[in-house]
């Protein structure tokens, strides 16, 4: 048994002395000593900067030469009352403060409406038209009746003049596809100071032209 041990330590020797014959031809003891003394440049330790002094500086705001003479103007809300006789709208019926009117205020203006259409005649075609607050107020909207507009209105879109009992003339803007007044028919309203309950009566004195005549609402 210790015949093939002494031949193994023999063989480990040989083996360890051919590689450190090798080692020494290829010079790599020299080497790996070289490299285990020399020693890399520290890395330089990283500069701080010094924070940045910021220098407030106060500037004036210039102003043009014409007004540089004047006070600084401040500038806030400024509540604005708008008196109600702003415009036409008449000191005798206050339109501040529209209400609905009753049915039988309503009823009332309609069936004197109807009795002045009576009166004038059929010479001319006639309807009657009683006030809504759409019709006064908002959108200013004003439909027609739709077979009225079917047998003596355009069938397009067309100028209509409405002429109120003064004479006095007022271009609108009649949508035939909608059978009614827009464009222009606000002012009118706003004129007349119509409110709920009104009732008109139109006549058809020419093509595109209506005679106007307004019978007021009684009001409490």
């Amino acid at each position: 048994m210790a015949k093939p041990k002494t031949s193994y330590e023999e063989t480990r020797k040989q083996r360890m002395e051919e590689n450190r014959k090798r080692m020494e031809a290829l010079n790599l003891p020299q080497l790996a000593q070289a490299f285990q003394t020399s020693s890399s440049p520290k890395p330089s330790p990283m500069k701080r900067q010094k924070p940045r002094k910021v220098e407030k500086q106060i500037v004036e705001v210039r102003r043009s030469a014409r007004v540089a003479s004047q006070p600084t103007p401040v500038y806030r809300e400024v509540e604005v009352k708008v008196p109600r006789s702003y415009g036409r709208i008449s000191k005798h019926r206050d339109l501040s403060n529209r209400v609905y009117a009753s049915e039988y205020a309503r009823a009332e203006a309609t069936e004197k409406a109807e009795e002045l259409e009576s009166g004038l005649g059929s010479d001319y075609p006639t309807f009657v038209k009683p006030m809504l607050q759409s019709h006064v107020t908002g959108g200013f909207w004003l439909g027609l009746p739709l077979p009225f507009c079917r047998k003596y209105l355009p069938k397009r879109d067309a100028a209509v003049m409405l002429v109120d009992e003064e004479g006095e003339e007022y271009p609108t803007v009649y949508l035939g596809n909608k059978n009614g007044l827009s464009g222009g028919w606000r002012g009118f309203s706003i004129a007349h100071e119509l409110v709920d309950g009104d009732a008109l009566v139109f006549q058809l004195i020419r093509p595109t032209t209506f005679k106007v005549y307004i019978i007021r609402v009684e009001s409490s």
